[in-house]
């Protein structure tokens, strides 16, 4: 399997994407990824989550192909591209096809990790592409169609050796209007540090919540965070999961099993000084968690 920038990664190594589109009742995400275990076995896979399923599709190694940049990346047939999707995929138990289109991404003012991105062996790098796209076009999946039409897409990825041993993920999006935020347990240097990362874009303009720009985490739970940023507060509850099971690495390989909610319940509860204030619950939100209930540091 060929890595992206042209060569073979070291074992125990992991890359994926998450490409999300919604339209007014529906949201699918596709995560196409390669990944190498700890023992140098090579493989590829193709994860689709809508409302209410999930399917998996594996493909041998020669069948990734990535560019020396992000993007594009083909599995197979199918091509992950900025400027948009094509699917095309048969198996015995999944059948995929179709195309979107993309507006122009939304990329974050700089590198959502912050200067922790220079940071050598990190278990995990999140990246984000895109705060907001619009998205068009239609997916087949296994004779359902999924229609999107000025639909709203996010775009965001992970590369390393692992996922977190705990985290928390959640992403909304309302109007042209955006919320992501990961919260996370990072082994690093022989220690660990809970740490967190994300975004308002609010009315064209992006709002940094993270550990480097001051965020003290209040309250962790499997289903609740709270936090503070200077005059910023922001509080994520879960009221209502449709958790889904989805493969996940651990030293590179797919072997690890998560579960995420493409689209269930969340409330979001943010303001900023006099700036601005949200309040607001949403059925179209994701979330994903492997937290154990405490209070946070």
């Amino acid at each position: 399997m060929k890595a992206a920038g042209g060569f073979q990664k070291p074992h125990g190594y992991f890359k994926g994407w998450y490409f999300k589109q919604q339209n007014g009742t529906d949201t699918v995400a596709l995560i196409p990824a390669f990944h190498t275990d700890d023992c140098g076995n090579c493989s590829a896979s193709l994860q689709v989550i809508t409302n209410d399923r999930v399917f998996h599709v594996d493909f041998p190694p020669q069948a990734h192909e990535a560019s020396q940049k992000e993007l594009p990346v083909r599995l197979g047939k199918c091509l992950f591209s900025e400027q948009g999707i094509g699917l095309d995929v048969q198996t015995q138990h999944c059948i995929l096809r179709g195309v979107l289109w993309f507006g122009p991404l939304t990329p974050p003012a700089c590198d959502i990790m912050g200067p922790f991105c220079c940071l050598p062996m990190m278990e995990c790098r999140h990246s984000v592409f895109s705060l907001f796209h619009q998205v068009d076009g239609s997916l087949s999946i296994n004779g359902r169609e999924y229609v999107f039409e000025n639909g709203t897409g996010y775009l965001e990825g992970d590369r390393g050796v692992s996922f977190p041993r705990r985290y928390l993920w959640t992403h909304c999006a309302w109007g042209r209007n955006s919320i992501m935020l990961s919260a996370a347990d990072v082994p690093w240097g022989g220690m660990c540090f809970t740490g967190c990362t994300g975004f308002v874009y609010l009315n064209g303009k992006e709002y940094r919540i993270a550990t480097y720009c001051g965020a003290r985490l209040l309250y962790l739970s499997e289903d609740t965070i709270l936090l503070r940023q200077g005059d910023l507060q922001l509080k994520i509850q879960l009221l209502k999961s449709r958790a889904q099971p989805l493969r996940a690495p651990q030293n590179g390989g797919m072997i690890r099993l998560i579960h995420e909610s493409a689209a269930c319940t969340v409330r979001y509860t943010c303001s900023k000084g006099s700036r601005f204030r949200i309040d607001f619950v949403s059925d179209q939100a994701s979330f994903e968690s492997n937290w154990e209930e405490r209070a946070a540091p």
